[in-house]
């Protein structure tokens, strides 16, 4: 049986940077090859990065990605690269947008794939099922592909699909076996949650029974904006075995010798759709299928078989910790920051993104302020000062008393006001040193407290970039106990101060304040609104599930009320099923309630 030394490119590409992305594609092509590999495969629209939302509807754009593409065809080829054949996700149309919208459905931006070989794009495959759910809005921008394109690589019948084509049934798993491919090409986009890992194998593998093939899936890896695609390539034989496993969290080449059997000589025909389709209702049993001739059985010289081996798991808590590395880093780099800065309250959620941010950057390029006033305990100033001796990051001390003074000398303030007023302060230091030196202003508040409104607008919710905000403060406890075990585990020294952790969470805005004064106590309250947020049940549920229905009516009315202060609140990296943001679009001006006895 012939072998095929295959190579997937899990690299973090940036959107709108298509110099950029195709030298990432250039320079890994060549390590490809050099390793022997005589297919590359890169991700989804890996040339213009993804996702790229309303760029598609500017018709410079999508003309400069399809004028990439075939540079990029004629580069690799004067690199020297040109008889391998390489895989390359990219944006495509049918022609101007305006103009195929008004006249012609089924044609308009396509989210695309390339095989480039010998110095010009020698197939190329439209995705075919589009997502319109949770982060994902490809309806609004695509329309889908018909047909399921096969390319004869070497002898060996290669299908092609992209991401979502391997998560809907039906449509390219069906073709590829009408098709008898040995391999089917699945590139993603695929956005990282907790445990997702474990639902995609599930799935590579059915998807390989279905085909009858071998399934190579790539992940791309790297964050954009709110998202992380968290790499995790794999590859599955038929009967579900896996063959190599890429790590996540990390850019990688895995190169891995695949014995397949030769495509039928000569090779069917191409069939065309049976009927013209419709937007989403394509099925496998429909679609056409295209077939391109790439090059013919050649012998393998390779001494030895290459093995892509298998990456280590991580641990939930690693798992969630270097996402919110990865995220934070690639948001502050890809946007051109060098710096971020944040307050350093001695809390339990600055301490925590000081270290993810110190692991992201590095010590240096962390600022730390201490913004004390009379109601900060004196611990809550040493478990700051303490941070920033164990993690090396810069520490400024800023009081913040004589700047309330001067409000309350023009202004009459107490209570409510007079907590959100010493808040405000503090952002109002954060975003001057934002101005004056230009660092990123980094906001601290966990998932459970923006649920809830327990924020200050234009306070501790300033800032540009969230890394905890789809973070419970459960979870946040979790993170803080395995960094440290982390760091002991490696022979350093935990940088979180153990008072941060251990200690009661408080705001310090009044004497002797507790976040439980305002708050259930917060393993409850994060139960309740797992259902509530991420799960989308309503007060029946909950009640139910057993939760007091008391406390079942206070917090769903506060998670209501607060939509609007969300809704203005710094973007963060999702980690979960239901992120705030594009995957959780309610209304703000909505009487609806969960609790109202009218409606219940």
């Amino acid at each position: 049986m012939p072998t095929l030394r295959i190579a997937l490119a899990q690299v973090n590409p940036t959107v709108g940077d298509l110099t950029g992305n195709s030298g990432i594609v250039r320079s890994t092509t060549r390590a490809a090859v050099d390793a022997g590999s005589r297919l590359v495969v890169f991700p989804e629209m890996m040339l213009t990065g993804y996702p790229v939302e309303d760029l598609v509807f500017r018709q410079s754009f999508l003309t400069a990605s399809r004028d990439a593409i075939e540079r990029l065809a004629a580069d690799l080829d004067s690199d020297g690269l040109g008889d391998t054949p390489v895989v390359v996700g990219y944006l495509d149309a049918d022609g101007p947008p305006a103009v195929n919208s008004a006249t012609d459905p089924s044609a308009g931006p396509r989210n695309a794939l390339a095989v480039l070989h010998q110095g010009r794009v020698a197939a190329r495959y439209f995705k075919h099922h589009l997502p319109n759910y949770g982060v994902f809005d490809e309806n609004r921008y695509f329309v889908p592909g018909d047909t399921f394109v096969v390319v004869r690589v070497d002898g060996i019948d290669v299908g092609l699909t992209i991401c979502e084509d391997m998560w809907q049934t039906g449509g390219p798993f069906v073709a590829a076996r009408r098709a008898g491919v040995s391999l089917v090409l699945t590139v993603n986009g695929s956005p990282y949650e907790l445990h997702k890992d474990d639902t995609r194998l599930a799935l590579v593998r059915k998807r390989a029974a279905e085909a009858g093939a071998t399934v190579a899936y790539l992940n791309m890896v790297g964050g954009q904006d709110e998202l992380v695609f968290d790499g995790d390539s794999v590859i599955v034989e038929a009967d579900g075995e896996v063959l190599a496993r890429g790590p996540q969290m990390a850019e990688h080449l895995l190169v891995h010798d695949l014995d397949l059997p030769l495509g039928l000589l000569p090779p069917p025909p191409s069939v065309p759709p049976v009927t013209p389709p419709l937007q989403g209702e394509m099925g496998g049993e429909e679609m056409g299928i295209e077939r391109v001739h790439i090059s013919d059985p050649r012998p393998f010289l390779a001494d030895a078989p290459v093995l892509g081996g298998h990456a280590p798991r991580l641990s939930d808590e690693a798992e969630v910790w270097q996402a919110l590395v990865l995220g934070l880093r690639d948001y502050v780099r890809k946007n051109g920051f060098g710096k971020v800065v944040l307050g350093l309250s001695g809390g339990i959620d600055s301490a925590v993104v000081a270290a993810i941010a110190v692991d992201a950057l590095g010590p240096h390029d962390v600022i730390g302020v201490s913004m004390p006033s009379h109601h900060s305990s004196a611990h809550s100033r040493d478990d700051a000062a303490e941070m920033a001796k164990r993690t090396g990051l810069e520490l400024r001390l800023h009081e913040i008393q004589p700047m309330v003074d001067s409000f309350l000398a023009t202004m009459s303030l107490s209570g409510l006001a007079l907590e959100n007023l010493q808040a405000r302060v503090r952002g109002v230091i954060l975003m001057s040193i934002s101005n004056q030196e230009g660092p990123l202003v980094l906001t601290t508040g966990n998932k459970s407290e923006l649920s809830v409104g327990y924020s200050t607008l234009y306070g501790d919710s300033v800032g540009g970039f969230n890394p905890l905000k789809d973070v419970p403060k459960t979870l946040v406890w979790k993170l803080a106990r395995w960094r440290n075990d982390e760091a002991l585990r490696t022979g350093e020294e935990p940088p979180i101060p153990e008072n941060s952790i251990s200690k009661p969470p408080s705001a310090e805005l009044r004497p002797g304040q507790l976040d439980s004064d305002s708050l259930p106590d917060y393993p409850e309250l994060d139960a309740i609104l797992l259902s509530y947020v991420d799960g989308d049940k309503g007060r029946a549920d909950l009640v139910a599930e057993g939760h007091d229905p008391a406390l079942v009516d206070r917090v769903l009315r506060l998670v209501d009320l607060a939509e609007y202060k969300r809704r203005q609140a710094a973007p963060g990296t999702k980690i979960s099923i239901k992120a705030f943001g594009r995957d959780r679009r309610l209304p703000i001006t909505n009487r609806w309630r969960e609790t109202s006895p009218s409606q219940g």
